[in-house]
């Protein structure tokens, strides 16, 4: 599985972006994604995870309410709307391929990494 993400961005506090991830692989639509954020210094953490029919998800605390995420097995893409952005949503964030259809959270094992996209959110 290759995964291509796009969509970060610089924005004031309170705005939106939405990222994007599209990946390619006979078995993508099978597979739990995710997407996770690495702030400077900090550790990779999970942020959302969506099972392989997108009827379950899965959010941090950090973001619940804010941000959703969604995909589409036609188009092989997965979407990470980030709403009412904050300051410490400052990371690059990657998205993720899991190793099975319905893993989230701490039972999502990747797969395959996507390249980072950056967000900064300014205050």
């Amino acid at each position: 599985v290759q995964l291509q993400a796009s969509g970060g961005g610089s924005v004031q506090a309170g705005g939106s972006l939405r990222l994007s991830c599209a990946a390619s692989g006979r078995t993508v639509s099978l597979r739990a994604m995710g997407w996770f954020s690495q702030a400077p210094g900090k550790e990779r953490e999970f942020v959302a995870g969506i099972n392989w029919s997108g009827d379950n998800t899965y959010y941090a605390d950090s973001v619940k309410g804010r941000f959703t995420i969604s995909r589409d097995n036609a188009k092989n893409t997965v979407y990470l709307q980030m709403n009412s952005l904050k300051p410490e949503d400052t990371a690059i964030y990657y998205c993720a391929s899991g190793r099975s259809p319905n893993g989230l959270g701490q039972d999502f094992s990747v797969g395959s990494w996507g390249q980072g996209t950056q967000v900064t959110v300014s205050s």
